[in-house]
């Protein structure tokens, strides 16, 4: 059991180390060139037994449930920030890539490791299934203020967001067929598509439903709206998988439609699962950091079958799951070898590796270790290079302009006013005007610009830029009147 040897002060503040130590590496993983989760699981394997010997952990069981939690916290934050309208010119090659993508990628995956592993056919493909899918909790952090083509982070991101059912179903199937050998893999084939329909459903109904209750309901302080808010995303989870839909799915859904509706307290909303996302990450990783023991991963054998395998999956199995996933669907030789290189294995394969140990199924302990192995090299390999791959294909997108500030309001929904942060652009049609000749709604108020993160006080000879962030409190029934305002394009936009 965790921390078994230790008292209740311990605890703390061994898990309040942890944290520290996560947020410290995820400071500096950038400035190093490692992606932040592979040095999450780094600190893991440090503290393990087989490292400083302070925890020892080797509940699989425990693990799973950790790392479902987080994925499920991780996929919500992923979704909450996607835009609907770069997702739907890329929904077909996503959902491609995420069911046969993933689907000829175990295989390719799961004969090699038969030959190499020494292995039955079917554990092989085990193998294959378990880490034949990209991950959510990987794509997202390897993408995040990265300057990729809108294009091609929507595709990774939908396809990482969409393709955990087929793992899943693959995964648990073949798990199925081992334990009873009497199993007939078509007939599980309805499940599948069951499963898939749920999720979708679900998700947009759960996602229809949180939106309507979080501007509808009138809670004593906003702090209560972004846990609100997690609450829907662990209950999507929970009901979906209970009935036997895809509960990553359901997630990943309802997130998109909540973060493209307008909300109450949206920025709050939006930074608290943000950090919380983070938390998320750091415990997931840190914890499968700890459940691997180096003795056992870093061993000839161990390394020898995952440097083949891994090298397989990267450069043969992938590539070719992408470019039959992907014919005619209008992308480019460039971009088809971006999204191949980009096909990121992270915590999904991991947690799916902890099913077999769960279920005690022979070679399981071998399984998770290669697993293991093949993550840890996509991660470094392929996570710390996409910036550069981006840059060498010509596919680097505009540069990332997050705001790092905020203003909050206290007690907005009582007052049935919001605070609208809106960002500028060059087609913007406010840009290059004084904030006395815009035609703001009479009960709309400019309280702040931030201009190259400094305050500019506005007053009405203030002059818009491009690059402005504009907060403007609004009483909440002229919200749509000032959105148009805002949104409004230049003549030469709308000409064009």
């Amino acid at each position: 059991m965790l921390f078994e040897s230790f008292g209740t002060d311990s605890f703390l503040l061994i898990t309040a180390l942890l944290f520290f130590s996560g947020i410290l590496v995820a400071r500096f993983s950038s400035r190093w060139g490692i992606p932040s989760l592979v040095l999450f699981i780094l600190v893991g394997m440090l503290v393990g037994s087989d490292g400083l010997g302070l925890i020892y952990f080797d509940d699989a069981r425990t693990a799973q449930i950790i790392g479902v939690f987080s994925l499920v916290i991780i996929l919500f934050e992923g979704g909450l920030h996607t835009k609907w309208s770069t997702v739907r010119s890329v929904a077909g090659p996503s959902l491609s890539l995420a069911t046969l993508g993933v689907l000829i990628t175990s295989c390719i995956v799961g004969f090699a490791a038969y030959f190499i592993m020494d292995i039955k056919l079917i554990e092989g493909l085990l193998f294959g299934a378990i880490v034949g899918s990209t991950d959510a909790a990987a794509v997202f952090a390897a993408l995040k203020e990265r300057n990729i083509k809108a294009k091609m982070g929507a595709t990774l991101e939908a396809e990482s967001g969409t393709n955990d059912p087929m793992a899943v179903f693959l995964t648990l199937s073949l798990i199925e067929l081992i334990v009873m050998e009497d199993s007939i893999i078509l007939m599980m084939i309805p499940t599948f598509f069951l499963q898939m329909g749920l999720g979708l459903i679900l998700g947009i109904a759960f996602g229809k439903l949180a939106s309507y209750s979080i501007n509808h309901i009138k809670l004593d302080s906003s702090a209560l709206y972004p846990i609100f808010s997690v609450a829907f995303a662990l209950i999507t989870y929970s009901v979906t998988s209970f009935i036997g839909g895809s509960g990553f799915l359901a997630v990943y859904v309802a997130a998109l439609v909540i973060g493209n509706s307008e909300l109450t307290y949206r920025y709050s909303i939006f930074q608290f699962n943000e950090g919380f996302a983070w938390m998320a990450q750091i415990l997931m990783f840190i914890i499968l950091g700890l459940l691997v023991f180096p003795g056992q991963l870093f061993t000839k054998e161990i390394m020898l079958n995952g440097f083949l395998l891994s090298a397989i999956l990267i450069f043969l199995a992938r590539p070719v799951a992408v470019f039959i996933s992907t014919i005619k669907m209008k992308y480019s030789l460039k971009e088809k070898t971006f999204l191949s290189w980009a096909g990121l294995r992270g915590a999904v394969p991991i947690v799916l590796a902890t099913f077999p140990i769960v279920e005690g199924l022979d070679n399981s302990q071998t399984l998770f270790n290669i697993v293991f192995f093949v993550v840890l090299t996509s991660t470094l390999v392929q996570g710390s290079t996409i910036s550069y791959a981006a840059k060498l294909l010509d596919l680097v997108g505009p540069k990332k302009d997050i705001p790092h500030h905020s203003i909050e309001l206290i007690s907005m929904g009582k007052a049935s006013a919001e605070m609208i942060q809106y960002q500028t652009n060059r087609e913007s049609a406010v840009v290059g005007k004084k904030l006395r000749d815009v035609s703001f709604p009479n009960r709309a108020n400019i309280s702040a610009i931030i201009r190259n993160n400094q305050v500019v006080t506005p007053y009405g000879e203030t002059e818009i830029k491009e690059g402005d962030f504009l907060y403007i409190l609004v009483e909440a029934k002229y919200k749509e009147q000032l959105k148009k305002i805002l949104e409004q394009k230049t003549s030469h936009e709308k000409g064009s």
